[in-house]
């Protein structure tokens, strides 16, 4: 297994950044197998969707519906509502598996590779691209 870890400055506000044009390249040339993505934080997840049209404001909206930025969590450090970014990854979880094909990811053609991260309080996240040769 071949793995390689990338950082991303995802800021102080909530984001939903897309990586596949760094998980492409570090696929290319490999050959068939799968690449793995994981982000290893206990408050950011991987999501596998399509950006540019409107999905990826209303993914942070749908989390912001279903996670509200407020007290009521238990898990009380760091910004209010910080509690909820630890609950996230049950919803958006921290990996995906993406199928190589002759060392192109075989996305849909709409489909993009997203670092999901709702935590204000860090600034700086890693993700691990893995490929395991098929």
């Amino acid at each position: 297994m071949d793995s390689e870890m990338q950082t991303y400055r995802t800021g102080g506000e909530e984001v939903v950044l897309d990586i596949t044009r760094d998980a492409a390249a570090f696929a290319a040339g490999r050959g068939d197998g799968l690449l793995h993505v994981f982000v290893p934080h206990a408050t950011a997840g991987i999501a596998i969707i399509e950006t540019g049209a409107g999905s990826d404001d209303d993914l942070l909206a749908a989390l912001g519906d279903l996670l509200p930025r407020d007290d009521r969590w238990q898990h009380r450090h760091g910004s209010v509502g910080h509690g909820r970014s630890h609950v996230m990854p049950a919803l958006v979880p921290p990996y995906a598996s993406v199928p190589v094909i002759d060392g192109r990811l075989a996305l849909g053609t709409w489909q993009s590779i997203c670092l999901v991260d709702l935590n204000v309080d860090n600034a700086e996240r890693q993700v691990r691209f893995s490929f395991l040769a098929g």
